[in-house]
């Protein structure tokens, strides 16, 4: 008896799948706020990513001391699930080699991704990931600590594409705030909330493109912050426009009354979930081979974008069918 291959293995040859990233990722800055996030991570599962903010969150002068916070907390049991980040300072700080040193000598076994903010080209990025291999080096990590890239200007997005290129890059975040005031007045104060951040032609234009550069290197994209705190409507409907309309698989949350509208509104639907289950059951009984379901061809190409639906499903802690619950509960074999 032949034994059934997995989607993960059926399907992706020489074609990378995309980071297993949750959702949402929330950023928060003071020790309370970010124990306070893992308390809810603990509580709600690994549907959503918590990092540790370096930057904004780091009082002048003392950078070292709240990286240095930071790390203790990764590599604490409050880290219950190892979906802790950071976002470092950019590359221009005189802070940012340091918090790499701090973060990656004092929890980089355990940090589950770095964030690098303000990076205006693609030599940035890579001279974070030059000094990210150098610490990884120095602290005998046998694993690559993912990257995340703030795309926040112009001449960032223009560098998009390159920047996804590079290895060990995990997703390309788009920062509408930071992007609009980059243009100098001549994009207005209404672009940074919807629904002007979605309509103006210069944010859809930059919004597309970094979706399009990470999708085409297999890599995730991340849509920034809403700024609403207190209607969980309007940072569903964000969320939403971010996924339907752009392609994000990915969404920054600022405040804790925005994690759940956020993996709510990535979340797909029950008949979308229980029909991919369906189709990936029988395609794998008929060894992944092209067959007609309900009067429909599938083949490899809607077998992968079913497996799609059910990997956004097990991320965001919806319930799965149980055979199609069993496609996450193996270990993967690799055809010969």
């Amino acid at each position: 008896m032949s034994v059934r291959l997995s989607p993960e293995a059926a399907l992706y040859g020489n074609e990378r799948p995309l980071p297993a990233l949750p959702p949402c990722v929330h950023y928060a800055g003071s020790e309370r706020f970010i124990a306070k996030a893992l308390e809810l991570q603990r509580a709600r599962g690994p549907v959503f990513d918590v990092a540790g903010d370096c930057e904004d969150g780091a009082p002048i002068g003392l950078e070292a001391e709240h990286a240095r916070m930071i790390a203790k907390l990764i590599g604490s049991s409050a880290n219950a699930h190892n979906r802790v980040g950071a976002r470092i300072h950019d590359v221009r700080h005189p802070a940012w080699e340091n918090d790499l040193e701090i973060l990656v000598g004092e929890a980089g076994d355990r940090i589950a991704f770095l964030t690098l903010p303000k990076s205006e080209t693609v030599g940035d990025v890579e001279r974070a990931l030059e000094a990210l291999a150098k610490h990884s080096a120095r602290k005998g990590l046998s694993r690559t600590i993912p990257l995340s890239v703030l795309i926040e200007t112009p001449s960032a997005v223009h560098d998009a594409w390159a920047i996804a290129e590079l290895p060990g890059i995990a997703s390309l975040d788009f920062g509408t705030l930071d992007f609009v005031s980059a243009h100098h007045g001549a994009v207005p104060l209404s672009a940074m909330e919807s629904p002007g951040q979605f309509d103006h032609a210069l944010l859809r234009r930059a919004k597309a493109e970094v979706a399009a550069a990470a999708l085409a290197h297999a890599i995730v994209p991340a849509h920034g912050v809403t700024r609403s705190l207190d209607d969980p409507d309007i940072v569903y409907a964000d969320a939403r426009r971010a996924r339907d309309e752009f392609g994000f698989l990915r969404m920054w949350s600022i405040h804790p009354s925005q994690i759940d509208p956020i993996v709510r509104a990535f979340s797909p639907d029950r008949l979308e979930i229980d029909e991919a289950a369906a189709i990936l059951i029988a395609a794998q009984a008929a060894d992944w081979a092209p067959l007609r379901v309900a009067g429909k061809l599938h083949d490899r190409a809607s077998y992968r974008y079913c497996w799609s639906v059910l990997q956004r499903a097990h991320a965001t802690g919806t319930p799965l069918p149980p055979d199609g619950a069993a496609f996450f509960s193996h270990v993967d074999r690799k055809p010969s």
